[in-house]
């Protein structure tokens, strides 16, 4: 994951759905602070969906899409509180 120039951490997906995108993101948010701010930049049309909804499952807070040219990109907030979930299956949360 590469560091951008406001501080944020971009995470490049590519084409790849969001299933595989959810796995990368919930690993690197393993390894970030609490308040860090991923940029999540992805082609997949279904992640304006499901990216909120894995926000409101794990207490990450979702940002909203970022203004950037080329590949959208969508912000997350990573949560002090985030509740842990299945590292195969990150919309799952283990209790």
């Amino acid at each position: 994951m590469e560091r951008l120039p406001d501080g944020a951490h971009l995470l490049r997906g590519g084409d790849l759905g969001c299933a595989r995108l959810l796995v990368l993101l919930r690993q690197e948010a393993l390894d970030l602070d609490p308040g860090a701010v991923v940029h999540l930049e992805t082609s997949d049309p279904i992640a304006p969906i499901d990216l909120p909804a894995w926000c409101r499952i794990t207490g990450h807070e979702y940002l909203g899409p970022v203004e950037e040219e080329g590949v959208p990109r969508y912000g997350v907030c990573i949560s002090p509180q985030a509740r842990s979930t299945d590292p195969a299956f990150p919309w799952r949360v283990v209790e």
